[in-house]
């Protein structure tokens, strides 16, 4: 009897060791990414259930997840035994197993998983939602905040205020940067670069655009200067091309770099069946000392997109200066011109020049912090004008 009892004990326990025998897959959250999406990402159903599983093996009390980090999928990862998938999970059910071996298949087909489970002996296997569960659909929610580090300490949690651009992808992109500072003036015996005010506007914008829930990359990234306060933004050379690559002296290599960056993702996202995608460049003009301009706009001349676009942003700044200063007067153009980055990028794009660095009264426009935010706002709302 006693060997009986060991027996069944033994039996019980390689049963309960097989069932325990894996881990949680983890995934890392893209930008724009909400926690449905991550999990539809990895062809899980949108549900509660999975929501909750979620939350649950990650230890959530909510949905603000952060761009970057890994979190736990409820898909559990078995080393497969190379016979079968009933007997590695310990589950008998053909049924159950051969809806493993297409999910795994459609995966692998979607680049989601790099090899087949029989080639790398590692088996995906989400978990089973049960059948009361299982015709509650949800909307994906919409996270209140996500965490960018890219735009500093004290600007990097995001307010996602509304879903306005759900779906979209924009490209930002400021001018300069790396070894190539642009124009430089002295100001109150303080240097002032083109590229470092560019960039600035540059994030303020990246950040608006987030805050209406759009996909978002900043094409020219300086891994410490986030959005920064005040009127002198100190220079640096320590700007890279996205991901994070070298930005060269070269200006056509320079361009290229930026043309490749975009053109990568643009291709990627259109995959995906992305309908929007937008590249917005920024610069500050340099031009003599006396000569004043205001903020004005070229397109890609095959554009009518680009033309629209740029159209849309000039007719809301327009109205915006004579919102605030009514009898100004605003003579910003929008042209078409066949620039490098106009020309050889993918998306529609918009090539902004925000003003003379040179001239005191438009200096004015960058080196007020509430007016670099102010610019970056228009520029939203002449983008979601055009929606």
């Amino acid at each position: 009897m006693k060997l009986k009892i060991q027996i069944i004990l033994f039996i019980f326990s390689m049963v309960h060791l097989q069932a325990q025998d894996f881990t949680y897959l983890q995934a890392k959250v893209q930008k724009g990414e909400g926690a449905y999406s991550l999990l539809e990402r990895y062809g899980l159903e949108r549900s509660n259930y999975n929501l909750n599983r979620f939350k649950e093996i990650n230890n959530l009390k909510d949905l603000n997840l952060y761009v970057g980090k890994a979190y736990k999928l409820p898909i559990k990862v078995y080393k497969y035994n190379g016979t079968s998938i009933r007997s590695t999970i310990g589950n008998y059910d053909y049924d159950n197993a051969l809806a493993i071996q297409k999910y795994n298949e459609l995966l692998l087909k979607l680049g989601v998983r790099e090899k087949d489970y029989r080639e790398d002996n590692i088996l995906w296997v989400p978990e089973t939602i049960p059948p009361e569960e299982q015709q509650v659909a949800v909307e994906e929610e919409t996270p209140s905040f996500r965490i960018f580090p890219i735009f500093g300490k004290e600007n990097e949690k995001v307010e996602i205020k509304s879903t306005a651009l759900t779906g979209q992808v924009y490209y930002i992109v400021s001018g300069h940067g790396g070894p190539d500072p642009g124009a430089m003036v002295t100001f109150e015996n303080h240097t002032l670069c083109e590229d470092e005010y560019a960039y600035d506007i540059a994030l303020r914008l990246a950040k608006n655009l987030l805050e209406q829930n759009a996909t978002v990359y900043i094409i020219n990234r300086d891994p410490n200067d986030g959005i920064r306060a005040g009127a002198f933004l100190d220079p640096d050379k320590d700007e890279v091309c996205y991901p994070n690559q070298e930005i060269p002296l070269n200006q056509i290599r320079r361009l290229n770099q930026r043309v490749d960056a975009i053109n990568s993702l643009y291709n990627q996202h259109k995959k995906e069946g992305v309908k929007k995608q937008r590249a917005i460049i920024i610069h500050v003009d340099s031009r003599s000392q006396g000569e004043r301009i205001d903020m004005f706009f070229y397109h890609n001349p095959k554009s009518k997109e680009g033309k629209k676009l740029a159209t849309s942003i000039q007719n809301t700044i327009a109205k915006k200066y004579e919102q605030h200063q009514k009898g100004r007067g605003y003579s910003g153009t929008v042209k078409a011109r066949n620039l490098h980055m106009l020309r050889e990028t993918y998306p529609v794009a918009v090539y902004a020049e925000l003003g003379n660095i040179r001239n005191f009264k438009d200096q004015k426009r960058f080196i007020i912090e509430d007016n670099r935010q102010a610019v970056a706002n228009w520029l939203l709302e002449g983008i979601m004008n055009d929606n």
